[in-house]
């Protein structure tokens, strides 16, 4: 280990993936890319909380279906989503009856799971698991902001929690994108309070991941083709790419952030970008992975950020703690 960086030894293959989306998504300028996507955002369900562990389910099932694999297949399952107590997975993928691992890592949710799932697969306690993260912008806005209903106003620096979910199946010898180097966060608190502007608030942690990765390896910038952030949005973006270029570390030309890749800013009223635990899952899912088995991509960062607040510490003026895990992606 490099001071944090950790290099998998067998290094742990993306087999099989699944983005499932609802209708902004759809719309956006990853939708095509999509492998579902509900115009209702219902998912079949009535209530939006049942909504998002449909969702889960559907894009587990994807997932497994593109290998022919059923869920007695897989050894482990890490999920996780932003509802109180990981509700929407829980519920979502009782039915898998897989080893299950319930996780909270707010919009770095996905980037967790794969770091955990790899780290187990690569020390040969595991053979295959499963990652799944979700999120749902009418259940989170109802618990962490006014239900909808409520018809408040947004501030410019907002983002719009993406409603969908990704699903990814590894293997510690299969063949798929590779995962070869995993790199935990540190919780990073700057004293931000807004909840307007969690990517000011999680900004301070990707800097500092990104800036510990490049000073504890033998690599820079111009060794990858992308450097994703999870959901900075455009506050959080324009932070993290001038404090780096301050750093000595210019990545504005492979630097981009997934939530300004699944939503179009001029055309989809978005305000900031697009956020939650869907939000680097499914781009990752939709858009990544399948370029770097295209061959586009070949060396690819990506950091799952999350803003580490809850409704109460918002409530009781607390500041809210950052977090970016890192996983450093290969074309086989």
């Amino acid at each position: 280990m490099q001071k944090g960086i950790i290099k998998l030894k067998n290094s742990p293959s993306i087999v099989s993936f699944a983005a499932i989306g609802g209708l902004k998504e759809g719309e956006g300028p990853l939708g095509p890319q999509f492998d579902s996507i509900d115009q209702s955002n219902r998912f079949g369900e009535n209530t939006w909380e049942k909504s998002e562990a449909q969702m889960q389910k559907i894009a587990l099932s994807t997932a497994l279906s593109k290998k022919e694999y059923a869920a007695h297949d897989i050894d482990a399952l890490f999920a996780g989503d932003l509802m109180n107590q990981c509700t929407s997975s829980a519920y979502g993928l009782l039915s898998f009856d897989v080893p299950f691992f319930g996780l909270y890592g707010a919009c770095s949710t996905a980037i967790e799971g794969t770091i955990l799932a790899s780290l187990l697969l690569d020390t040969g306690h595991f053979s295959r698991t499963a990652v799944v993260s979700s999120s749902h912008y009418y259940a989170s806005e109802r618990q962490f902001r006014y239900p909808i209903e409520y018809g408040g106003q947004r501030a410019p620096t907002a983002q719009w929690t993406v409603t969908g979910s990704g699903a990814f199946i590894l293997e510690n010898s299969g063949r798929g994108v590779k995962v070869t180097e995993v790199m935990p966060g540190r919780s990073i608190d700057k004293g931000i309070t807004d909840i307007n502007n969690m990517g000011a608030a999680m900004a301070p942690a990707a800097i500092d991941t990104l800036t510990r990765y490049f000073a504890n390896s033998d690599k820079n910038p111009d060794d990858f083709d992308l450097i994703a952030t999870g959901d900075l949005g455009y506050e959080g973006y324009k932070i993290v790419k001038d404090f780096m270029r301050d750093y000595g570390f210019d990545s504005q030309t492979k630097y981009n952030d997934c939530g300004l890749m699944i939503f179009d800013r001029d055309t989809q009223d978005v305000h900031a970008g697009g956020s939650g635990c869907g939000c680097s899952a499914t781009v990752l899912a939709a858009h990544i992975l399948p370029e770097i088995q295209r061959g586009n991509l070949n060396h690819v960062l990506i950091l799952g950020t999350g803003a580490l607040m809850s409704p109460e510490s918002i409530l009781q003026g607390e500041s809210i703690p950052g977090i970016a895990h890192l996983i450093h992606l290969e074309r086989e």
